[in-house]
């Protein structure tokens, strides 16, 4: 049993429904929680209303993620934005040797799902020629780790200074800093230290983009840096949770300066998001994953997600997506302040890596999850097995076949057995990884949760369970430099 989009997408989900998995009767319960959901959707949608949400000041605020595809005047991708964020691509190009994106939570994860997906791992060892002139990419701000820090500025310094040997001109880089606050620790204490070093590095030219809160009334410290020396300014908006960003500025700032296709990565969004309209469950894609991840959970104790797509430039969606869920979802109040922990677990694999790995714990452990595969029905450049040792016979059997396919045999064999020991799986297909089903297959997964929050009665919007680590850790840190 599938859902299948005019696209191709399609969303498998044979062995999550039906005898001995959630049933019709399971559906049949969340009936009338699903019509309120979907309702709510409708709102959210129109104006941007989501009942119970508050800001982290406890002010009402808007929920604007719905909008982020439609490029349209006054929204937060308009054509103004997009016609910018082309014109940083090309500075970056003409202009950017290498690029260090600094970011956290979905200031980074975002970010690394568009750059995996489109560059790939070795990216930074191609030429300037086959990188398009594009620049070579660098992550950091997504921890504070001395060692990693340093060994990126060192390397870079070596990067200078073998230039100026062979007399070329200084190496020019780009740091791409996010942060709605313009405070936050991991973020702003890696873009410190590295600014330092580079602006008093030899043969190193410091340019500095700041993606932050565009209040001018009111400015970030990063904002009123920015203003104050002039740097190229990106928003980070309103109403748009860190994990929904990535349809933003925030992500589309590092995809403008690889080349990435952000027109038809938000095309994928929108007409996802057409599709999410339908009020028919079995043809509305996040709601029928969402009803049947909640049921699968609360009728049947499968409240873990292993999210595993097979390839491994897709592993960044896996960890992507634990924010998302994690995040949205786990939350220790419902809208009524009553207390009801509630929030799935979502744990990172990847196939075929982790059929070696966890695989053992999904098949014969406890019977409390969900595995939910991601799957490439063609694969760009597809590598044939040759056979080259025609006597070895268990070698020879395996060649003559294209790598794709040996790779999704390897996942239907998985999704198999877990269904001959009664667990739980489904599968998103996507027809090619291409930005357009990168953008269909990210959109369903924000909206679900969204129709999941409703489902749970609770704010799928905030995260106050964040904010309480750092009230604590900011006096902390005062305490050391005292």
């Amino acid at each position: 049993m599938s859902l299948v989009l005019k696209s191709g997408f399609t969303f498998d989900y044979d062995n999550l429904y039906g005898e001995g998995k959630v049933t019709d009767a399971d559906l049949a319960f969340y009936a009338d929680d699903l019509k309120k959901a979907h309702e709510a959707m409708k709102v959210m949608r129109k104006n941007g209303f989501i009942r119970g949400h508050l800001s982290k000041d406890g002010e009402p605020e808007k929920v604007l993620f719905s909008q982020t595809p439609y490029i349209e005047d006054g929204h937060i991708n308009s054509p103004a934005s997009i016609a910018r964020l082309k014109e940083l691509g090309k500075h970056a190009q003409e202009h950017t040797d290498v690029l260090i994106s600094l970011g956290i939570g979905g200031s980074f994860l975002g970010n690394k799902v568009l750059f995996d997906v489109h560059c790939g791992e070795l990216w930074n060892s191609l030429s300037n020629e086959q990188r398009d002139n594009y620049p070579r990419i660098y992550f950091s701000g997504n921890n504070i780790d001395p060692r990693r820090t340093g060994d990126i500025i060192n390397h870079l310094k070596d990067v200078a200074q073998i230039k100026k040997t062979h007399g070329g001109q200084p190496l020019r880089i780009m740091l791409l800093v996010i942060s709605k606050s313009g405070g936050t620790l991991d973020t702003m204490s890696n873009f410190m230290v590295m600014y330092d070093e580079f602006m008093k590095a030899d043969n190193v030219e410091v340019e500095v983009v700041a993606v932050t809160d565009p209040n001018e009334a009111k400015p970030t410290l990063l904002k009123k840096l920015a203003m104050d020396k002039g740097w190229k300014q990106f928003a980070v908006p309103d109403g748009v949770g860190g994990r929904f960003t990535v349809f933003t500025e925030v992500g589309l700032t590092l995809a403008a300066c690889i080349g990435f296709d952000i027109e038809n990565f938000l095309a994928g969004a929108r007409d996802m998001d057409a599709a999410c309209q339908n009020d028919d469950l079995w043809q509305n894609p996040a709601m029928l994953n969402a009803a049947l991840k909640f049921a699968a959970s609360e009728k049947h104790g499968r409240d873990i997600e292993v999210m595993m797509p097979y390839g491994d430039y897709l592993k960044s969606v896996s960890e992507w997506y634990i924010q998302l869920l994690a995040e949205s979802l786990g939350k220790q109040f419902n809208k009524e302040g009553k207390e009801v922990c509630y929030g799935r677990t979502p744990v990172v694999a990847v196939g075929t890596t982790d059929m070696h790995a966890q695989t053992q714990q999904h098949q014969e452990g406890k019977l409390n999850k969900v595995v939910q595969f991601i799957r490439v029905d063609k694969w760009a450049d597809d590598l044939v097995i040759p056979n080259v040792f025609p006597d070895v016979k268990k070698l020879a059997d395996i060649a003559g076949v294209t790598m794709g396919a040996a790779l999704e045999v390897a996942r239907q064999s998985n999704a198999d057995a877990l269904a001959s020991n009664k667990r739980y799986s489904a599968v998103f297909a996507l027809p090619e990884l291409t930005p357009y089903h990168l953008g269909e297959l990210l959109y369903l997964l924000a909206m679900s949760v969204a129709y999941e929050g409703e489902l749970a009665d609770v704010d799928a919007f905030d995260q106050p369970g964040v904010e309480a680590y750092k009230r604590i850790m900011g006096p902390k840190l005062q305490a050391l430099k005292g």
